[in-house]
């Protein structure tokens, strides 16, 4: 469904290029004011079948966050991430999600530099009621502090005219829409406030799915407790509208713009005087440095992202027949390593004009040749096929949400390809549906978050399969250490598994599966190994099938233990005829996975 805004977090949840493009604003949330540093859980009691499908997930099965976004472990990794969101959706304003702490001034100019369109400072305050009370208590500072620094470095720097500065974190009334205002900021987010005119009576159980009024939950009984009404929360915006114009009144100002930056109207003498501040000096904050009258307290310019620019300008001029009438197209470059999120304007095209089921599987098809920069086919919806014979950087199939893509060696190359890198680290991070043939070895973090594509590649570096829910990968070579941590969904088939490699917990726990491959496993393997010699001529995928049977005796199986049941409980009520959305499933779901 269509909103003004949507949300790329770390889990990367049911963010396709669909979910991409049914938004005005698309916010990067790098933190949350109320748990910063902290990824989030959502129980399996709470994913229910509905919460499910819009997550791509398995109703049933718990969904783990990661506390940080893997492809993002630098100032130059998030401006890759926002260069990806603004392509995927070009006339988006990106906004990046920062938490108020000391320093967040230096992180916001880097923000700025990597072109976030709007930088959004959020308080300690706010945030879910189900963030855990250490970090209610302890983590982040107040909004005011951070604002106060993310304006005065964004001065000093002469940057302050190329973003607009956005503030939250429990924001109630229109004096602190004033404060938000004369201390720099141009728009103003309010959560809780509406919540609890809706009905929201701040019992913080949302993370139980046992809100007694109805507002945090998706249990059905209880939300037909729910009794707000739009209405209720218009009406508390309108009395806040009115609120600031009386304020602004009172200072002398005709609207809110004029107000902005003019933090020598705060009078701060009061808190100072009180004894718990004795000898206080905030003049740091709330001054700052002497700034020219000139300077810019406001944006004034929008950010140059260099569209035009793009490599996929010219794919999509070569696909006009794919894209106007569905007519297959190929199309065939070459490419270097500066051309960056290759087919995912093409793709952003495709899924505007035909929707979020793309074309038939193949019907633009780009042959590459050389080496791709960072995030290669990220975002790619059905219909486009990238083939690149070279090599890749990061990223390659991030957000992959029906597209193909093959990469394999160049033709006359003399290394071994299964001995050699093929593409970086992060490959396939939060991909929801589509396929990847990689003819060679791959990074760090193979798979991150997967939850629908198949990918088959030759060898992993550390942290593969890391919380995937769904989705199949095929290892053909070797693993680092740490395979399968928080994996709650998803089959993975390795060749020479060494068990000491897979996450321990997983396995100590009884969370992880290492199992010998049954029938059905024989056959899809022995497909996709088929499929992989076939579109990147392996030589490793062409010894397997010559010797399958002691090929398959050599590969292990790695499932989640509740993963597995959900599914087993899932086709054994489709067998008796019922829905495997029911109430009667979920009620046989929560009892084989002890929810």
């Amino acid at each position: 469904m269509r909103a003004r805004i949507k949300q790329v977090a770390s889990g990367r949840f049911g963010v396709t290029a669909a979910y991409l493009n049914s938004a005005d604003k698309i916010q990067i949330k790098m933190a949350q004011g109320a748990k910063p540093g902290e990824g989030g859980q959502l129980m399996a009691t709470k994913v229910y079948p509905w919460i499910a499908r819009t997550r791509h997930s398995t109703a049933g099965v718990g969904l783990i966050s990661p506390p940080p976004h893997h492809d993002i472990y630098s100032i130059e990794d998030l401006k890759q991430l926002i260069f990806d969101v603004k392509r995927a959706n070009p006339s988006a304003r990106v906004h990046v999600k920062l938490v108020s702490q000391s320093g967040i001034g230096a992180v916001a100019a880097g923000v700025t530099k990597a072109k976030a369109d709007v930088v959004l400072v959020s308080g300690h305050d706010g945030g879910t009621g189900a963030s855990p009370l250490n970090s209610l208590k302890h983590a982040g500072t107040p909004w005011e502090i951070g604002l106060a620094e993310t304006q005065q470095t964004l001065m000093l720097n002469g940057m302050r005219d190329r973003v607009v500065v956005q503030v939250d974190g429990q924001m109630k009334t229109g004096r602190d829409v004033i404060i938000g205002a004369l201390l720099g900021a141009e728009e103003y987010g309010f959560a809780t406030a509406p919540l609890v005119v809706s009905g929201c009576i701040l019992m913080r159980v949302c993370h139980l799915d046992t809100c007694p009024v109805g507002v945090a939950t998706q249990n059905p009984e209880l939300r037909k407790r729910f009794t707000g009404k739009p209405e209720f929360v218009v009406n508390f915006f309108e009395f806040l509208a009115q609120e600031v114009r009386e304020y602004l009144s009172e200072l002398g100002f005709r609207s809110l713009e004029e107000l902005i930056g003019h933090n020598e109207l705060l009078d701060v003498d009061r808190a100072v005087e009180h004894w718990k501040a004795d000898g206080l000096d905030l003049s740091p904050i709330f001054e700052g440095p002497a700034f020219d009258d000139d300077e810019p307290r406001t944006n004034r310019v929008e950010q140059d992202h260099e569209l035009e620019k793009h490599f996929d300008q010219e794919l999509i001029r070569l696909s006009s027949a794919a894209l106007e009438n569905g007519e297959p197209v190929v199309i065939e470059l070459p490419i270097r390593n500066t051309e960056r999120a290759v087919g995912t304007m093409l793709g952003h095209e495709v899924t505007v004009r035909h929707g979020e089921n793309g074309l038939p599987n193949g019907t633009i098809e780009v042959r590459l040749t050389g080496t791709a920069g960072q995030s290669f086919g990220a975002f790619m919806p059905a219909g486009i096929r990238l083939r690149l014979e070279g090599d890749s950087n990061d990223y390659v199939g991030k957000g992959l949400c029906g597209g193909e893509i093959v990469v394999r060696p160049h033709r006359n190359s003399v290394f071994p390809a299964e001995r050699n890198v093929i593409a970086g680290n992060v490959i396939g991070y939060g991909a929801t549906q589509g396929s990847m043939f990689l003819r060679g070895i791959v990074g760090e973090r193979f798979l991150v978050r997967n939850s629908g594509a198949t990918a088959v590649v030759e060898g992993v570096g550390d942290h593969a399969l890391e919380y995937m829910t769904g989705g199949l990968a095929v290892i053909l070579g070797g693993t680092g250490r740490n395979l399968g941590a928080g994996m709650s969904g998803g089959t993975a088939y390795i060749h020479d598994l060494r068990p000491e490699r897979v996450n321990a917990d997983s396995l100590a726990n009884g969370e992880l599966e290492l199992l010998p491959l049954g029938s059905a496993d024989v056959a899809i393997l022995t497909d996709l190994l088929t499929r992989h010699r076939d579109e990147t001529d392996s030589t490793v995928a062409a010894r397997m099938l010559e010797n399958m049977d002691d090929t398959v005796a050599r590969f292990t199986k790695v499932l989640p233990r509740d993963y597995a049941a959900v599914l087993q409980t899932r086709q054994t009520a489709i067998d008796e005829g019922l829905d495997p959305d029911g109430d009667v499933t979920w009620a046989r779901i929560m009892e084989v996975t002890g929810g």
